[in-house]
């Protein structure tokens, strides 16, 4: 689960957010063990964003390998992507 665009954290002038650069993902099913990928902390920011600390198709290539079986990664995501290892 993801949105489309990140979210700056700093409150913009009309009480909401403005785009930003990265965002919380969360992958939820049977069989994902608890787990904790990338992170960013208060002072991770870069010009107001928060930094990105995890390549959105290592997710991508997680959903792929772990959760649907296909084992050829490479060849759907045109590039080695290691999979973040969250299914048990």
């Amino acid at each position: 689960m993801f949105t489309e665009c990140g979210r700056r954290v700093e409150e913009n002038g009309s009480l909401g957010t403005d785009h930003g650069t990265a965002t919380p993902m969360f992958i939820i099913s049977e069989g994902v063990r608890a787990a904790f990928a990338g992170g960013t902390r208060a002072t991770d920011f870069d010009d107001g964003n928060m930094r990105m600390t995890t390549d959105v198709r290592r997710v991508y290539a997680t959903a792929i390998k772990e959760w649907l079986g296909d084992a050829d990664t490479d060849a759907i995501l045109k590039g080695r992507f290691a999979p973040l290892g969250v299914f048990a």
